[in-house]
């Protein structure tokens, strides 16, 4: 059955041309007989056209392709919660075999020097008396010399306390620590005695007091960040199979977090290897929280009205 012929009106001259329409496309231009302008016309449809560009689909120009991003969030995510892990388990293993080193038997040398302020500066203490108080209750005894000199052999790994004494003067202790990972100070030791009476004059090299606490606390940090390692591993897995921000965060948190591991157990001076590396592993941290922040507030619902 052929189409019904349309009469249609020319926008621009108002002349009436009549039209066959075909089933396709949407639609159609003829030329006006007496302007020779091309006059659109729609197929009609049930149900009708609702925007410009499906009644005059050549209308406007095409969109421009998409641009693809040379890289992508989940990617740059999933990489620098994989640095947070290996950073983290990383430092976490090399805790763990200092503290099997420092735990080995080993002997070590104190020594230094005494002097006092007799004569307005500081001369050698003739005669001073050092008491060593070292691990495994080991005391040792020494009179300084016309040089003010002292020495102690073979004293084992651990908090090593030193009392000194002389007639007339304020009794000094000195309170370090030494081991074949960390020394904080057996050689070259310098006493200085006041004259006078009165409390003892304490001075500590070291926030370890004994072995058992030095190992402690470096038994503890390897544990946390053991566990960051944990928790960034499991954000990287769920990163690459499902993309979860919140899960990002997490991880990210947890490698931001680990140099306060070192901090609060007082070793982030003590190791600077370590801190420097686990500051990497903060960085990389924090820049995961910061995208995935932006994201989940890009992607969370507007508050409505109150």
């Amino acid at each position: 059955m052929a189409a019904a012929p349309v009469d249609v009106r020319c926008p621009a001259c108002g002349q009436t041309l009549r039209v066959v329409l075909a089933s396709a496309p949407p639609t159609q231009w003829f030329p006006c007989p007496q302007c020779h302008l091309p006059v659109p016309v729609v197929v009609p449809r049930d149900p009708p056209p609702l925007f410009t560009w499906e009644v005059l689909p050549g209308l406007y120009p095409a969109l421009p392709p998409p641009r693809i991003p040379r890289w992508r969030a989940r990617s740059a995510v999933a990489v620098a919660l994989a640095v947070v892990t290996v950073a983290a388990a990383a430092f976490g293993g090399l805790l763990v075999y200092w503290s099997v080193l420092a735990a080995g038997p080993s002997e070590f040398t104190v020594d230094g020097h005494v002097f006092d302020t007799t004569a307005g500066g500081p001369v050698p203490a003739n005669g001073a008396l050092v008491v060593l108080h070292a691990e495994g209750n080991q005391v040792l005894r020494a009179t300084v010399g016309p040089d003010g000199s002292f020495d102690f052999r073979d004293v084992p790994a651990g908090g090593v306390v030193l009392n000194v004494s002389q007639t007339g003067y304020v009794p000094a202790s000195v309170s370090t620590f030494v081991s074949t990972v960390y020394d904080a100070g057996t050689t070259g030791l310098s006493v200085t005695l006041t004259p006078g009476s009165g409390n003892v004059t304490v001075s500590n090299l070291s926030p370890f007091t004994d072995l058992e606490s030095f190992l402690a606390a470096l038994g503890g940090a390897a544990v946390v960040l053991g566990l960051v390692a944990l928790i960034a591993g499991l954000a990287t897995v769920a990163t690459v199979r499902a993309d979860r921000p919140a899960l990002g965060v997490v991880g990210g948190s947890a490698g931001l977090l680990t140099p306060l591991a070192l901090h609060f157990l007082s070793l982030d001076t003590i190791f600077p290897l370590a801190l420097y590396g686990l500051s990497v592993a903060a960085a990389f941290g924090g820049f995961v929280v910061g995208l995935r922040a932006i994201e989940i507030a890009q992607t969370s619902p507007a508050a409505g009205p109150d």
